[in-house]
């Protein structure tokens, strides 16, 4: 915890959450007992002084307590949590008014109370005489230290508030882990359903836009190779659309295997990996170790980094060879991807390996990249199975 200084903003704020929420507490308090005997009350009075706080502490101490979003009736745990707090927040508002006051108190006395020009003789009988300078050189390196210790007593009794507040007033531990199942099975549900309109996407591309270049290609052929009687120019540009629509055909045929290959469906990863690693421009050594295949949608992840990577690898790397390794230990697929280019990769340095840490991700994943300049990189993945 950073100790504010005393005539910082800081110091000032964590000073007035903790005296305004004194009167704040014992009022909401008395409101909390009156809810509690009279139950429409309850119903619609709880949620609003439980608003009221978490304003206080978002305004002076700029912390955001997460709302329940249940009903406000007797037999909610939430609702008896929040009672708690409007009932035993007037006994910690009260301890930590008192503390800062006397703190804050005790400073302005001990530096100004006791000036030498100010002090004359007291009416009451003292055995020390106040106005010896050793006595006031005592009360002043007092209220110098009570300066000091009172915007770290302020921060402490704010920061104790925001404790009790963060337990009784946001969601419980249970409810957390609700809310986190709740977001992870969506999450999945996200990413299955973005993986299966993938291989929709590729199956009516295939079945498709494909086919049809395919026998546009055909077509222009068989009329390139037959009318051979046209005039020149007719029979270029049957030539130049014939090269063309063939060139079409192979990048759509790319687009669609990296989109989502049919064999990785069919016959699993090591196939599909097998024609990547064989369309490289560069030798690169494979070896898949999976006894069990994965769900489909870590198949489609391990199929995209190693797609990316070698991809990557044969436009930047400058490469000479390529080594790629797949294995499954127990619950976990390991994915490796090493090259003997000229390193110097980034994961901010472009939307390649951005994209690739950011798929992993979404997986729960976890990604490492080695790449000292001069090479060599490795990409190191490790996926759940399930």
């Amino acid at each position: 915890m950073k100790v504010p200084r005393p005539w910082s903003a800081r110091a000032w704020l964590d000073t007035a959450h903790v005296m305004i929420g004194l009167p704040v507490a014992v009022m909401l308090a008395g409101s909390t007992l009156v809810a509690i005997a009279v139950p429409p009350v309850l119903r619609g009075g709880l949620p609003l002084f439980t608003r009221l706080q978490r304003s206080r502490f978002e305004a002076f101490l700029g912390a955001r307590i997460p709302p329940v979003h249940t009903p406000s009736n007797l037999r909610s745990a939430a609702t008896w949590r929040q009672i708690g707090y409007h009932l035993l927040s007037p006994v910690v508002g009260l301890a930590a008014a008192v503390l800062v006051a006397l703190a804050w108190g005790g400073a302005v006395v001990g530096l100004l109370a006791f000036l030498p020009d100010k002090i004359e003789r007291p009416p009451l009988r003292f055995e020390f005489d106040l106005r010896d300078g050793r006595v006031v050189a005592v009360f002043m390196a007092i209220g110098l230290a009570l300066l000091l210790l009172a915007p770290v007593l302020a921060r402490g009794m704010a920061a104790l508030d925001l404790f009790v507040a963060r337990t009784l007033l946001g969601p419980s531990r249970s409810e957390l882990g609700q809310r986190i199942e709740t977001l992870t099975e969506s999450r999945a549900g996200v990413i299955d359903a973005a993986d299966a309109e993938r291989r929709r996407i590729e199956r009516d591309l295939h079945d498709g836009a494909q086919q049809r270049l395919v026998s546009l290609a055909m077509n222009l052929g068989l009329a390139r190779a037959t009318l051979t009687d046209l005039p020149d120019p007719a029979r270029e540009a049957i030539e130049q659309a014939h090269e063309e629509a063939k060139q079409a055909l192979k990048e759509l045929r790319d687009f669609v295997r990296g989109l989502h290959p049919a064999v990785l469906n069919d016959q699993g990863l090591d196939a599909a990996l097998s024609g990547v690693a064989a369309r490289a421009p560069f030798p690169v050594k494979l070896r898949v170790d999976i006894e069990r295949r994965v769900t489909p949608t870590i198949e489609a992840v391990a199929f995209f980094i190693v797609s990316e990577a070698l991809t990557n690898i044969a436009k930047h790397a400058a490469a000479t060879r390529a080594e790629v390794s797949v294995r499954r230990e127990h619950d976990r697929l390991h994915v490796l991807v090493h090259d003997d280019g000229c390193g110097g990769a980034r994961m901010d340095g472009g939307t390649g390996l951005r994209g690739l840490a950011q798929r992993v991700g979404a997986v729960d994943g976890a990604l490492r990249l080695s790449s000292p300049l001069g090479g060599p990189t490795t990409i190191e993945v490790d996926l759940p199975c399930a």
